[in-house]
C-alpha cells in the first residue's frame, strides 16, 4: 500500500514521523513524503521518497508566539495561506500515483487533510503535542478572549476554508472526522492523559537513528551535559553566554547547539571543556548525555525521556511552558524561565538533575511508560488496520 506523510516545514514536526514512517517501509508498505526539500536527507535515511513543496512561510520566525487573540489570528491566517498554496503543489506532484492512506500532522499541516479528502482517502492524524478535551487543553495558556473579533475573524475563515473542501472548521483545527489520531506521547505524559478515550492512540517518541545529521563521539571520562534551544526560537545569544559562564570549569563536557542565527564569535572565549555547534546529531548526543538543557520542545523532550535524560526546560514560548511544567509536576526535571535561566542557577539546576534519585526514580518509570506505548510498532498497527477498513 501506498502511505503519504504530509508535515509541516519545521524539523520538530518532521523527526517524530520519520520512525512511523520507517516501520512501514520495513512492513513492505511504500511511504512518500510531502515535505519542503531541507528534509530530503533524513526522509531517505528511512528509505521513504519525497514530493517537495515550497511553503509560503518564512524561514525566520518572528518573536515566540504567547497565544494572544493577535497571535491566534496570524497563526490562523498563515495556516490557511499555506493550506491553499501547498495543497495544490501536493495533489500535483501525488497525480497519477495517489496515495492509499494520508498520515499529517494535525496541528500545521491541514493542508494534508484537504488532500486526504480530495483523494476521497482516509486520514491519520498525527499529534506531536499535547491533545485537548473538556478535561484539559492548552487553553489554560492562552490570553486571549474567544469572542475578540480577531478570533472570531480567523475561525470564520479556517471553517469557511475547510467548507470549499467538503470539511467542518473542527476537522482542521481538531483533526474531526480522521479515521484514526495518534499522540507521539505516552498517556501518562498527557495532561489528564486517563480521560482520553478513541479516537486517541497514545503511542509515545517513535525514534529511529538519522544517519544525515552526522555524527559525534561522547569524550572519554567525562559526563556530557546538551543544551539546545530547538530550530525555531534560538535567537538568545545571551543564554548561551550565560551557559558558557555556568559551565566553564566544571567536570562536565557540554555541548551547545546554538542554532543558525547565532554568530558564535559574539559568544566570547569558549571554555575548554564546551564544544559549540550550530547543529549537532541530538539523538547521538543524548544517548552519552547526564542531563539536557532544553527548550521543552515536544520532541525533544520526548527524545531525553526515552533515553532517561533529565531535563532543565527553559520554555521560549508558551506550548513549550505547558511541556515544560509538565516535566516539573512529573519530577522529570526542573523548569526555569528564560530570566531565572542565569549562570547560577542554571549550573545548580543541572547539579540538581544530574544527581537527585526521585528523578532518576521518576525517569525510570517514564521509559517504561514509553516502551509500553508501542512507539511506531503501535503507529504501523493502527495505520495498517485503517488501510484495512
Amino acid at each position: 500500500m501506498h502511505v503519504a506523510v504530509c508535515v509541516p516545514v519545521g524539523t520538530g514536526h518532521v523527526n517524530p514521523t520519520l520512525g512511523v514512517a520507517e516501520e512501514l517501509v520495513r512492513r513492505g508498505h511504500r511511504v512518500t513524503y510531502a515535505a519542503t526539500a531541507a528534509h530530503a536527507a533524513r526522509i531517505a535515511d528511512v528509505g521513504a521518497g519525497l514530493v517537495p513543496y515550497r511553503t509560503t512561510l518564512s524561514g525566520r520566525p518572528g518573536p515566540p508566539p504567547q497565544f494572544t487573540a493577535r497571535d491566534f489570528h496570524r497563526a490562523a491566517e498563515a495556516a490557511l495561506v499555506e493550506s491553499e498554496d501547498v495543497a495544490p503543489q501536493v495533489l500535483s506532484g501525488f497525480r497519477g500515483d495517489e496515495p492509499d492512506v494520508v498520515v499529517h500532522d494535525a496541528t500545521m499541516a491541514w493542508w494534508g487533510r484537504l488532500v486526504a479528502a480530495r483523494w476521497g482517502v482516509p486520514a491519520v492524524a498525527c499529534w506531536p503535542n499535547f491533545v485537548g478535551n473538556r478535561h484539559w487543553s492548552l487553553n489554560r495558556y492562552v490570553k486571549a478572549n474567544p469572542l475578540r473579533p480577531a478570533m472570531v475573524r480567523a475561525l470564520w475563515r479556517v471553517h469557511r476554508s475547510a467548507r470549499r473542501h467538503g470539511l467542518t472548521g473542527l476537522d482542521l483545527l481538531q483533526s474531526s472526522g480522521a479515521a484514526a489520531q495518534l499522540v507521539l506521547l505516552p498517556r501518562e505524559f498527557q495532561y489528564a492523559g486517563e480521560t482520553f478515550g478513541p479516537p486517541y492512540t497514545f503511542i509515545g517518541p517513535c525514534l529511529t537513528d538519522r544517519p544525515s545529521d552526522g555524527d559525534w563521539r561522547p569524550p572519554p571520562g567525562r559526563e556530557v551535559v546538551l543544551v539546545s534551544l530547538g530550530t525555531a526560537y534560538h535567537d538568545r545569544p545571551d543564554f548561551f553566554r550565560a551557559c558558557l559562564t555556568a559551565f566553564a570549569g566544571t567536570p562536565w563536557h557540554v555541548v551547545l547547539a546554538v542554532g543558525d542565527r547565532v554568530d558564535r564569535a559574539t559568544l566570547g572565549p569558549v571554555p575548554p571543556n564546551v564544544e559549540v555547534h550550530s547543529t549537532v546529531p541530538q539523538l547521538r548526543v543524548l544517548r552519552s548525555a547526564a542531563a539536557f538543557v532544553s527548550h521543552a520542545g515536544m520532541g525533544s523532550t520526548m527524545e531525553a525521556l526515552a533515553l532517561g535524560v533529565p531535563i532543565v526546560a527553559v520554555p521560549q514560548m508558551t506550548e513549550q511552558q505547558a511541556n515544560a511544567d509538565r516535566i516539573a509536576e512529573l519530577g522529570l526535571g526542573m523548569r526555569l524561565t528564560p530570566a531565572e535561566a542565569g549562570a547560577e542557577r542554571l549550573r545548580a539546576a543541572v547539579q540538581e538533575v544530574a544527581t537527585d534519585e526521585r528523578i532518576r526514580v521518576a525517569l525510570r518509570d517514564m521509559r517504561d511508560h514509553i516502551a509500553a506505548a508501542g512507539g511506531a510498532t503501535a503507529a504501523a498497527d493502527v495505520v495498517e488496520r485503517v488501510l484495512g477498513d
